[in-house]
């Protein structure tokens, strides 16, 4: 699910696999081993991810359907 996801947020942000990991300050391989599958996200990008596309970490994980980013409640 988390995989879906991040990709499903960058394409909707309109940014390349590369954007994406220019902002995160990894390589573009590591950022497409996220997005496959392949690689687990560390916690820091985690975060990140949640924080760039305004949402929370539950909601990247799976874990809930709501997209409240933490910061607004």
């Amino acid at each position: 699910m988390v995989f879906q996801r991040i990709r499903d947020m960058r394409e909707d942000a309109d940014l390349k696999q590369n954007d994406m990991a220019k902002i995160l300050h990894c390589s573009q391989q590591a950022y497409s081993n996220y997005e496959l599958g392949q690689r687990d996200i560390p916690t820091d990008i985690l975060i990140a991810l949640a924080e760039y596309h305004k949402t929370n970490v539950d909601y990247l994980l799976g874990l809930t359907k709501n997209k409240t980013y933490y910061k607004d409640m």
